[in-house]
């Protein structure tokens, strides 16, 4: 058996799960609704306030699935009740971020601004303040959508590992490598 696709998910306060006839998963909260198509031989159930996903065989696609969706439909649960939060910080002299609703205008050491357009499910905030970095936070209720987002936002410049310049999760420790030593005389 699997062991995460064995657990049974709670179902909290405020949250409705509906499963279609063609296997569609919707979970509705206050902070938003999202769905999930499902493969045909996995069967979702719900019982006594707790979502339970059960396989048929023991075959190993069968036991990939059953955790597979088991996770995908407890990031969902988790998502619309209480929802994810991700914070970029962007590590250089000069480095910039500025929000005007969806659309994040980013400095990032090059000749020109960086424009990027976010997804209306994504809301950001930019924060910059004296003697710190400069800070981005995404929040979601979609789990895959938010880190998307954020790993395109890391891709535009990515931490360089010898003075850690670029843009980095919060909390993300950097490999950092020796720099050129001094002629020894």
């Amino acid at each position: 058996m699997s062991r995460i696709g064995k657990l049974p998910i709670a179902i909290p306060a405020g949250v409705t799960i509906s499963v279609a006839k063609d296997n569609v998963v919707t979970v509705k909260g206050k902070l938003g609704e999202l769905s999930q198509q499902v493969d045909p031989e996995i069967e979702v159930a719900v019982e006594e306030n707790q979502i339970v996903v059960k396989r048929p065989s023991e075959t190993k696609k069968h036991r990939a699935l059953h955790g597979l969706y088991r996770s995908l439909i407890n990031n969902m649960v988790v998502g619309v009740s209480e929802g994810y939060e991700i914070k970029l910080e962007l590590v250089g002299v000069g480095y910039r971020a500025e929000n005007q609703g969806q659309l994040l205008d980013l400095v990032l050491g090059y000749s020109h601004h960086t424009y990027l357009e976010l997804p209306s499910e994504v809301k950001v905030e930019a924060v910059t303040d004296k003697r710190s970095n400069p800070s981005v936070t995404l929040k979601s209720c979609d789990k895959q959508l938010i880190g998307q987002v954020a790993a395109k936002i890391r891709s535009l410049r990515k931490p360089e590992p010898y003075k850690g310049k670029g843009v980095k999760f919060a909390g993300e420790v950097l490999r950092r490598k020796a720099g050129k030593s001094a002629a020894a005389k």
